[in-house]
């Protein structure tokens, strides 16, 4: 199976499936879901907050996902703050771009790291590893994600905690995907700036 394949597998209803299968394993589905995607960040983590949220209604399904997703993103920054300068990972390390967001990070901590966090459709993956590579510290990190992940899941369990009425009330799906569309448009124009930002200090 590969990559495309894998990436087709990933709706709303499979993953809802998915969930339902393994209930009687409680929150932990809901949990490790989010929690995989910090690791194989081609995973959908916008549909697994959403599924989490029909699956376990609007708060436990918050709540199980904000747990995921934090769990996963201090794993990675842990595992790259504490082998980043072992042979295998030290090619990332010497990254030209790599270096580029280590210094953005360190320059700027928490303010713009929590605000990039915000939002889904920012490269989260990128920012926990360049993170854990970079001088920033653990308490600022973890504050940032914390702080971060939890309004970036909340405001997608709210958008998507009932998807049926997706279906039945056209409205509510026009609203849901405006939000959704303004969550991708401030994303990418905070990853532009973040760019721009790191172009003007090299110069």
């Amino acid at each position: 199976m590969d990559l495309e394949s894998i990436k087709a597998w990933f709706t709303i209803e499979n993953i809802m499936d998915l969930l339902s299968e393994y209930r009687s394993f409680g929150p932990i589905p809901g949990i490790l879901l989010p929690m995989l995607e910090a690791f194989l960040p081609f995973l959908p983590l916008f549909l697994f907050v959403m599924a989490n949220a029909n699956a376990f209604g609007l708060w436990f399904g918050f709540l199980f996902s904000w747990i995921g997703a934090v769990a996963g993103a201090l794993l990675v920054f842990w595992i790259f703050r504490k082998y980043g300068q072992a042979r295998v990972l030290r090619i990332i390390h010497r990254h030209p771009k790599v270096q580029k967001g280590m210094n953005w990070i360190e320059r700027r901590g928490f303010g713009p790291l929590f605000l990039i966090l915000c939002f889904p459709f920012t490269p989260s993956a990128l920012v926990n590893i360049v993170s854990g590579l970079s001088n920033i510290s653990m308490a600022q990190y973890m504050l940032a994600v914390v702080a971060g992940k939890m309004v970036m899941i909340f405001t997608i369990s709210f958008v998507g905690y009932d998807i049926r009425s997706l279906v039945t009330n056209p409205s509510r799906t026009a609203v849901v995907l405006v939000i959704i569309a303004v969550l991708w448009y401030v994303g990418k124009r905070i990853e532009v700036k973040m760019n721009m930002s790191v172009k003007k200090d090299e110069h």
